[in-house]
């Protein structure tokens, strides 16, 4: 058999490896730009009273976000608590017991699922099921939709991470005359810590910037959050609100929850990388 000239293989090589560093810095300089420009007419709402003060009515210079920020807060808190802890059950579940069984391939396929329906669609079911039998908007509702989806986030992070674990740990500890619960708590759970905290993170991430769902749940109030059966402020339905508002300093304010929204989702991206980095230390 002739051997084929390599100068082919090699100009191919040299084309896709060309294009994959474009594809790259083109990634790079759009994220740059984005994080520039919220930061060039964001910074200049961010002061005390942007972070302790209540929203103006329309047309009204002054006050701030804090009912929004205190909001935001509430809900991404109170879907954590949710879906976190249910969706490590669910994990433990396919990766320690599931197995390739057919309740554990229907479980990772709707996980699979959930994880890429559209968020809008998330907020609608949770209007259907909580706010149209209630009769007006409530943050319970928009802890609903967050929870639905941070779960499948959890629950395929969780699994991943446990199945990462060496099964002479999982035998060692069972020799010994441990429990197969006390095995995964102790022995399981603690070898994939750091691969668990970075799924939460994740997941945490994945919701702090969603605005569908929470349109057709929580919606929006200009009031101090007293109670999750009301509608419920956020910084993102106001970011909708305030920048499709013709005041100037609304839509400034609009740009100030931008840049805190950014900031937090580029920290706990940065916090995931360090953990997970210090995981595979």
């Amino acid at each position: 058999m002739k051997p084929r000239p390599p100068t082919g293989r090699r100009l191919a090589n040299l084309v896709v490896s060309l294009l994959a560093v474009a594809s790259a810095l083109v990634g790079i300089v759009i994220l740059f730009w984005i994080i520039s420009v919220v930061v060039s007419r964001g910074l200049g709402a961010l002061n005390l009273a942007f972070f302790t003060q209540l929203p103006t009515p329309p047309g009204i210079s002054g006050g701030g976000l804090a009912n929004a920020i205190v909001g935001t807060l509430v809900l991404t808190g109170v879907a954590t608590l949710l879906a976190v802890p249910l969706g490590l059950l669910a994990g433990i579940y396919l990766a320690e017991f599931g197995g390739d069984s057919r309740a554990g391939d229907l479980s990772r396929f709707s996980a699979n699922v959930l994880m890429g329906m559209p968020s809008i669609i998330v907020g609608v079911v949770a209007y259907a099921l909580v706010v149209v039998p209630q009769g007006h908007f409530s943050g319970y509702a928009g802890v609903l939709a967050l929870a639905i989806l941070m779960l499948p986030v959890v629950t395929r992070s969780a699994e991943d991470m446990l199945r990462l674990v060496p099964n002479t740990l999982r035998e060692a500890a069972l020799a010994l005359g441990a429990t197969r619960w006390r095995v995964i708590l102790t022995i399981v759970f603690r070898a994939a810590k750091g691969g668990l905290i970075t799924g939460m993170l994740l997941a945490v991430a994945r919701i702090s910037g969603e605005t569908a769902p929470l349109l057709f749940t929580a919606l929006n109030s200009p009031y101090m959050l007293s109670s999750l059966g009301q509608p419920t402020p956020n910084l993102t339905v106001t970011i909708f609100n305030y920048a499709m508002s013709p005041y100037p300093d609304w839509q400034q304010k609009a740009w100030g929850a931008s840049l805190l929204i950014t900031v937090g989702v580029l920290a706990l991206t940065l916090l995931t990388r360090y953990t997970l980095g210090e995981r595979k230390r």
